[in-house]
């Protein structure tokens, strides 16, 4: 395996943690900024109040997405990983 081929899938693989990742980061920066403008608006202080329903939107969005995430992480070694253990470079 050359230089080349072994960045293109890093690169290729950096790509897919990074789509796989935006549906679960995209849930928690939103409930995260909803329940810290509820907070600021009615000066509730509680530390369980942010973590609860980001932990709830995180598992939602998980389980909505992992057909997504699984047919993704699929394509992926089925196109770039298994070509390069057996050796089809």
């Amino acid at each position: 395996m050359n230089e080349a081929v072994f960045f293109d899938t890093l690169r290729q693989g950096l790509w897919v943690a990074t789509l796989i990742a935006i549906p679960i980061l995209t849930a928690a920066l939103v409930a995260g900024i909803t329940v810290g403008l509820f907070q600021a608006l009615t000066s509730i202080q509680e530390m369980t109040l942010t973590f609860v329903p980001k932990l709830a939107a995180i598992l939602v969005v998980f389980w909505v997405s992992m057909s997504f995430m699984t047919a993704t992480l699929v394509a992926f070694f089925h196109d770039q990983i298994l070509p390069l253990i057996a050796g089809g470079v």
